[in-house]
């Protein structure tokens, strides 16, 4: 896994996320402050995470509920002026997430320069957004279709508010995730973004396919990093770093100065890289 070291410069990285406050086309879009708005609200977000000392950022347009599994346009290209503004101020290496489309997530990625995507590639789903299906074949095809071989591919294998059609282990998921698709990295979430991933099912899962990354993908605090990390080869870390820990705030900068300090001390401990 000398990808992972390769890619975001540290061993067990913190991908922090940069949740994009509602899109054009979306049903909670402030038309008064508008793009202007989305623009300076990702900006503050951006050197807040920076600044702190975090591995990586991911750009997501968290804020655009209820989700859709095939996106529009306009968000896509509304998402694309985001990152294109304030692509000379991103210092360290960012991936982008497209909720919940991977193939959009690939085209933005392309466009912008991202060096991972995460997105829900894999399985069929009952959720809160109705019958969810995935295309893998399609979705790896396209990637390579745009000379993207090198694009990160996450594969979120418990997607937050659904559940499996099948009723399958997450060890058997794991395993076949792993050997039919070949992903960079598993994710391991929890119901929804902030909810605590189950450190059981975490230990379930790196330990039915060791020789891939798997990363804890929610609920990720300060109280339980050390542990969560123990286990993952990394985490991706978004609403522990809003004021007050809630998930429609904007960053705090001392939470997450405070969160990767906790971090780098338990990497000191643990330099060996796997």
């Amino acid at each position: 896994m000398q990808w992972i070291k390769e890619t975001f410069g540290s061993y067990k990285p913190i991908i922090a996320m940069c949740h994009l406050r509602a899109l054009p086309g979306d049903p909670y879009f402030d038309l008064g402050g508008g793009m202007d708005k989305v623009v300076e609200l990702a900006r503050q977000d951006l050197h807040g995470l920076q600044d702190g000392g975090v591995d990586a950022v991911m750009f997501s347009n968290e804020f655009s509920l209820p989700y859709l599994t095939k996106v529009r346009p306009e968000t896509v290209a509304s998402m694309a002026r985001v990152i294109g503004e304030l692509r000379s101020e991103i210092k360290i290496p960012f991936g982008v997430n497209v909720l919940w489309d991977p193939i959009a997530s690939i085209d933005l990625a392309v466009a912008t320069g991202a060096k991972f995507i995460r997105e829900i590639m894999t399985g069929v789903y009952a959720s809160d957004f109705g019958l969810w299906n995935t295309n893998v074949g399609e979705t790896v095809r396209h990637k390579m279709e745009l000379g993207a071989k090198d694009l990160k591919m996450l594969f979120n294998i418990v997607p937050e508010a659904s559940k499996y059609l099948a009723d399958r282990d997450i060890v058997d998921i794991a395993k076949s995730t792993v050997f039919n698709n070949r992903p960079d990295a598993l994710c391991v979430s929890g119901l929804t973004a902030g909810a605590e991933t189950d450190s059981g099912v975490l230990t379930r899962v790196k330990q039915a396919v060791p020789e891939t990354a798997v990363f804890c993908n929610t609920g990720c605090r300060l109280e339980t990093i050390e542990r969560q990390l123990s286990i993952a080869d990394g985490a991706v870390v978004g609403t522990t770093f809003k004021v007050d820990g809630k998930f429609d705030n904007l960053v705090d900068p001392v939470r997450v100065k405070a969160f990767m300090e906790k971090v780098k001390s338990f990497r000191g401990q643990h330099q060996k890289f796997k």
